[in-house]
């Protein structure tokens, strides 16, 4: 006998399952093993005959062959049946479950136990691969699809529960293809209070007991009944709508006999008090499943019950209730939420005056405050429209501001907050403080700490599959840093923690900790932003934290960036740390005063912070130190991003504020391998045709992003391996215009490019040097260091400070700065980087008047400046002299007096033939030397003077013109054409 076991007091969803796994398995038999649900026996009694159910009593111990239990993995769920699973003849136990938190003390042969909203669904997919995967038609009967529908349905709440899920629905919606009956799905979900029960809900109204805790309202009571009620849950779930009450404990004792169920007991068997209590939540964070496991108990975490004997059943209520509350987790408070410094302005502020203030920094609403900074009113967005269209732009605000306000104090819970929102339909409520302003909640700011919390709930970002993020970042982080890296980031927030402030990790550093697919994560560049909370007296906050680490690791040397109130600690070769960057900043926001210009910074909070940043990866944020210590903030959907593979930009005018950005989401999208997503890549097409930058040159005379930002970024690119696929990307958006107006990527620049990657590949065959430019560390560490700050002040201050260490830190490696140093090769050295020499073959491609100015508004180097500008009339030169070269030593006299990067770009604009010679030139005849010297001259009793120039000269002509073959014959040369008198 094959049997199929629902739990006691079963449900609709444990006889769906069982009914579904009796139709996977035919001739299986189901048995209820303690009773069921009222509405489950008001269910059967019209069509027990329709399912293969058999008695307990009637079945012999001695004929089972397998059980499989349904919605249940623990013994104490099964009654007396759990007798059975000893049995020697059983030969399997499978259990089919979603209840993930229950312990099974089942030794279950088979165990299917996952996260849905009902444990029907299980066995509904098997039903539906097995109709799909088979060549007979496969039909459920109606019956059959609609007890399995009911199962889901009031497991789910008709899909409305927190633990419903896409497989439910996907479930919920086949069965109805298969004829699942939805009049008696209408009947069966939502019936109706019992008279008893409608009697026993009076009662529970006039003796229910509340408290609120941390904005949370948390209600028990116990009935007194002669014997067992059914239907206890409807009453909880009808008791907790009527009196809006977020968690409830519904207790019930009565009198039970044990000659009640058991006919062969004596009549005068003692009678015990038995109590039921029935839990539901709405808290997040709560789990009455693991507050009922003591007294044999479980369910979900939302919806528990227990049953239990011969304990007093008001203490255990009150015991429970008191443990329920210690469970709520304390809300977030106003501090936490709030943004702040809040920007601010004065009564006599003109309506025109707010109006500029409001579009600078994109707000909805300014905070007015008087001559002592006390809050005197809130001027709206509308409000200031509404005064300029009647045109009082010149008056002051103060005539039509809000003066009558809800404001709230630093320590106000979320739940009072969201409470004075609803009920005063307020936007926004400034937050208090001895008097003074220290921030304001917005609704946004309520609505995302709800989402989040119920992010947390489900598991914490489980819908974001690719990421893996766990409910803490802090452990992701932990277990793939060093211990000491982990040390230093928890000193920090302590340090940060004691003054009042909270810190975080953030950009790149947490984007590659997400994307991460090793076990360790070597992190050398890593910036942390403090987020002081208090206004302008802490927008030193970054600097005062670096200075106190600095003195707790004296090894480290402390840099401070200027104006800007960021520092950086540095580590080189450190045992510990190894070469380490850490950037520590205040929390800042930014403003451009017009497209491509350097942003202004101010003093804000992380969530400015992140929102001034380029894509949406590199704003993500990880919160170090308690409060939620690991919480990951991620304010612009960086996580979906990243699941998806996409660079997407924060706002539609990010590549009208800052071009540079166009450049980097090109980097980022072919170093990670994503893709620009599509309106990011429609944002960089509207910026780059709408011609803004060069109206901006015009005006103002310079764009600085246009500048050194540029050629950073141009660096980055032209170095790294992908530098190719980068150039075509950026040839592709028709990026390359931020250069110059008129340069794009067509196939005869292409073609220029590739031979000059040939000609240095052939360069680096010969030898074994490797490109000291493009050390990976370093280009890494600068690279990450600009994603994550992405402002003027880290290309300015920031840049300047790492390329000095940089360098430094070359200088004593004792590596050489140049291109090449190759021994004994037949190719002369270039002294210049390879980026540098692609950069300048794209400014060459331009017309000959602009090549200097442009490179002089990257800030290249003065010689490379010089170098593009005499181009074209070197280029004239060659090409009236080449043809005129028919012996070797025409050539090199001809040619000798370029530099050689002068020559490679001539010659990358030149005709084939000439330049076959330049070739011919830099690899045979360029290297070859007189077989005499200015020594061996004086040997031969030749005063020296002018003359040896012409004398060397000409015996390097006869060699190349291979009229000399040794020492002696270069002697005889010289006696006849310079003899001695």
């Amino acid at each position: 006998m094959d049997l199929v076991l629902c739990h006691t007091t079963a449900d609709f969803d444990a006889l769906g399952a069982a009914v579904g796994l009796c139709v996977l398995r035919p001739g299986s038999r189901i048995v209820l093993t303690g009773g069921c649900h009222p509405t489950v026996r008001d269910f059967l009694a019209l069509h027990r005959d329709e399912y293969p159910l058999i008695e307990r009593r009637s079945v012999n111990p001695q004929q089972i062959r397998s059980i499989t239990i349904v919605d249940a993995s623990g013994r104490d769920r099964l009654g007396k049946a759990a007798e059975w699973l000893d049995l020697p003849q059983v030969r399997e136990i499978a259990i089919f479950d979603h209840h993930k938190e229950a312990h099974s003390d089942i030794p279950a042969t088979v165990t299917q136990i996952e996260a849905v909203g009902a444990s029907t669904t299980l066995i509904v997919e098997k039903l539906k691969n097995q109709a799909e995967n088979s060549d007979i038609p496969f039909r459920l009967l109606p019956s059959e699809a609609t007890v399995m529908a009911l199962g889901i349905h009031v497991d789910t709440g008709s899909l409305t529960f927190e633990g419903a899920t896409a497989r439910d629905a996907i479930a919920l919606a086949w069965l109805m293809e298969q004829g699942a009956s939805l009049g008696v799905i209408a009947e069966y979900v939502e019936p109706g209070l019992s008279p008893q029960l409608q009697d026993l809900l009076r009662e529970a109204l006039n003796n229910l007991r509340s408290e609120t805790l941390h904005g949370y309202s948390v209600a028990w009571v116990l009935l007194s009944t002669e014997a067992y009620v059914p239907g206890l849950s409807s009453l909880a779930s009808r008791l907790l709508d009527l009196t809006e009450t977020d968690a409830l404990l519904l207790g019930n004792v009565y009198k039970f006999s044990e000659n009640e169920n058991n006919r062969n007991i004596a009549p005068e068997s003692p009678v015990s008090n038995r109590l039921t209590i029935i839990g539901r939540s709405r808290i997040e964070g709560t789990n009455l499943s693991e507050l009922f496991k003591p007294f044999g108990g479980g369910g979900h975490a939302r919806a528990a019950s227990l049953a239990t004997r011969d304990v007093d059943p008001l203490l255990t209520l009150n015991q429970l209730a008191d443990e329920l509350k210690t469970q709520i987790p304390h809300p977030p408070t106003a501090r936490e939420l709030m943004s702040s410094p809040v920007r601010s302005i004065r009564p006599e502020t003109s309506v025109g005056e707010a109006h500029r203030i409001l579009l600078r920094y994109g707000h909805s609403g300014l905070s007015v405050v008087d001559a002592g900074d006390r809050l005197a009113g809130i001027i709206s967005r509308r409000d200031i429209d509404i005064a300029l269209h009647h045109g009082f732009s010149h008056a002051p605000v103060k005539g039509y501001m809000t003066p009558q306000l809800k404001t709230i104090a630093p320590d106000t819970l979320l739940p009072e907050i969201e409470s004075l929102m609803v009920t005063y339909d307020i936007g926004r409520l400034p937050v208090l403080e001895n008097g003074q302003l220290v921030g304001i909640v917005t609704r946004t700011d309520v609505l995302r700490e709800l989402h989040q919390q119920k992010a947390r709930d489900r598991g914490s970002n489980a819908e974001f599959s690719y990421c893996a993020v766990s409910e803490s970042v802090e452990q992701l982080l932990r277990s793939r840093i060093s211990a000491e890296l982990w040390q230093l980031l928890s000193i920090a927030a302590n340090i940060a923690q004691n003054r009042g402030w909270q810190l975080y990790i953030v950009g790149g550093a947490v984007r590659d900790l997400l994307l991460a697919t090793d076990d360790t994560l070597a992190l050398t560049d890593i910036d942390l932003v403090v987020d002081g909370k208090c206004g302008s007296d802490d927008s030193g906050a970054g600097v005062e934290l670096a200075s106190s680490l600095q003195k707790l690791y004296p090894e480290s040397r402390l840099d401070v960036h200027g104006q800007f109130q960021t520092a950086a600690l540095l580590w080189h070769k450190d045992s510990a740390f190894g070469s380490l960057w850490v950037d520590i900043a205040t929390a800042r926001t930014e403003f451009y005063p017009y497209p491509a210009a350097n942003p202004e910074v101010e003093a804000s909070s992380i969530r400015q912070d992140l929102y001034r940043r380029d894509f949406t990866i590199n704003a993500l944020a990880v919160r170090l130190g308690v409060p939620r210590s690991g919480e990951l903030l991620d304010f612009f959907c960086g996580l979906l991003d990243l699941e998806s593979k996409q660079i997407r930009v924060l706002h539609a005018n990010s590549f009208i504020e800052d071009p540079t950005r166009i450049y980097r989401a090109v980097r980022f999208a072919v170093r990670l391998g994503f893709e620009i997503e599509p309106q990011t890549e429609g944002y960089i097409r509207n910026a780059l045709t709408s011609g803004i930058y060069y109206r901006i040159q015009g005006e103002n005379g310079r764009a600085p992003a246009l500048e050194t930002r540029l050629k950073s970024e141009l660096k980055y690119i032209l170095q790294a391996p992908y530098w190719k696929v980068a150039l075509q990307m950026l040839g592709d958006l028709q990026a390359l215009r931020c250069i110059h107006p008129s340069l794009e990527l067509d196939r005869e620049l292409w073609r220029q490019l590739r031979l000059l990657d040939r000609c240095l590949n052939e360069r680096k065959k010969e030898g074994s040097a490797t490109d000291s430019v493009t050390d990976v560390t370093d280009v890494r560490k600068k690279e990450e260091g600009s994603s994550a700050t992405d402002s003027v002040t880290d290309v300015t201050d920031v840049t300047d400070v790492r390329k000095k260490e940089v360098g430094r830190r070359k200088k004593e490696e004792g590596r050489d700065n140049s291109q090449f140093p190759i021994p004994n090769s037949q190719f002369p050295i270039i002294n210049i980087p390879d980026w540098q020499m692609r950069l300048e073959v794209l400014i060459a491609y331009v017309a000959p008047e602009y090549r200097g100015k442009v490179a002089a508004n990257l800030q290249l180097p003065a010689d490379s400046i010089k170098r593009l500008e005499v181009l074209e009339a070197g280029k004239n030169e060659l090409a009236e002299g080449l043809p005129k070269c028919e012996l070797p030593s025409q050539l090199v006299l001809l040619l000798r007096n370029y530099e050689l990067p002068v020559l490679i770009a001539i010659a990358l604009q030149s005709p084939r033939s000439a330049r076959r010679q330049i070739w011919e030139y830099l690899t045979k005849w360029t290297n070859v030397e007189p077989p005499l010297n200015g020594n061996d001259l004086k040997a031969l009793g030749y005063k020296p003077g002018p003359g040896f120039k012409r004398m060397l000269d000409d015996l390097l002509a006869a060699r190349l013109d291979g009229d000399l073959g040794d020492r002696a014959a270069a002697i005889s040369f010289l006696a006849q054409r310079y003899p001695q008198t």
